[in-house]
């Protein structure tokens, strides 16, 4: 039984031939985990996390509706991710109100994509992939989609990127010194709904978290640098991606949990390393003391 169970995790026969049927997954799990870790490392520093999950399930809401009604999955997915994030970022300018909206939003989201679904009469395949991402969905046109999206977001980090940290650091500081919060606000939650929109078509709406989050937090185990996290939060969320779709590749399950299983270990070595790395500074300081 173990052996079978194994069998349906990983399966590496005429790996070589499948390598090449998911070529286009795998540049696409390379960009969105670039994507993803940098707009990581925002969400981190803004503590919207939760924001990112309300995000997905009107993204979720969204695809699901394109599907029922044939305007397609990607155009539903990205009005549903854009309409939650302009709500969150003009609605919720305080942690207080955010975290309200946040509340207000994911189960609607949620019930709204539940009942599209159940609505739908088409593929099963179609209504688990919105869920758990789809690992062979990626064809040409959608690609296509995707890079120039994914372009969009990381171009706009980097024209926003210092006045955006400052805000995200010191938010009372950086409005006194003449940093437009509500506008960078807004624009940030934009392009966060972009990234969302086209990591739920990989990972699916559930698991957006483990890109959009994890690598970030990561990182931050290990650094505090504002150079260096943001190239771990990519480099981890690009490992996560291209290492998840490789081991699902011969496998008869979905790609997310391997996607979400390397990010999660990621993670753990990374705090792993965080406290081991506090533990002998704090051994070092002592040496010193007592010398």
């Amino acid at each position: 039984m173990t052996h079978d169970l194994l069998g349906q995790l990983f399966q590496f026969d005429n790996y070589g031939e499948l390598l090449v049927l998911v070529r286009n997954s795998l540049l696409a799990g390379a960009v969105l985990g670039l994507t993803g870790g940098l707009v990581g490392v925002f969400v981190m520093a803004r503590d919207m996390a939760f924001a990112v999950h309300a995000v997905s399930e009107l993204s979720f809401a969204g695809a699901a509706a394109g599907l029922l009604f044939g305007v397609g999955v990607v155009t539903g997915s990205l009005a549903g991710s854009l309409t939650a994030a302009l709500l969150i970022g003009l609605l919720g300018s305080r942690a207080r109100d955010r975290n309200s909206i946040i509340a207000v939003l994911m189960p609607f989201g949620l019930g709204l994509g539940i009942l599209c679904l159940a609505l739908y009469t088409g593929r099963a395949a179609n209504k688990f992939g919105l869920l758990t991402g789809q690992i062979v969905a990626v064809d040409n046109p959608r690609l296509h989609v995707l890079l120039v999206i994914c372009g969009i977001v990381v171009v706009g980090l980097l024209l926003v990127w210092r006045p955006l940290t400052f805000l995200s650091i010191d938010a009372q500081v950086a409005e006194a010194r003449g940093v437009p919060r509500l506008p960078l606000s807004i624009f940030f939650m934009v392009l966060l709904g972009l990234a969302v929109a086209v990591s739920v078509q990989i990972v699916g709406s559930l698991l957006v978290l483990s890109i959009l989050v994890t690598p970030a937090a990561a990182a931050l185990r290990v650094s505090a640098s504002p150079l260096v996290v943001p190239l771990l939060s990519s480099l981890f969320a690009v490992v996560a991606m291209v290492g998840g779709i490789m081991l699902a590749l011969g496998g008869s399950v979905p790609i997310s949990p391997y996607v979400t299983t390397l990010s999660f270990l990621i993670y753990l070595s990374c705090r792993g390393a965080g406290w081991w790395r506090e533990r002998e500074s704090g051994r070092r300081r002592d040496t010193k003391v007592v010398a």
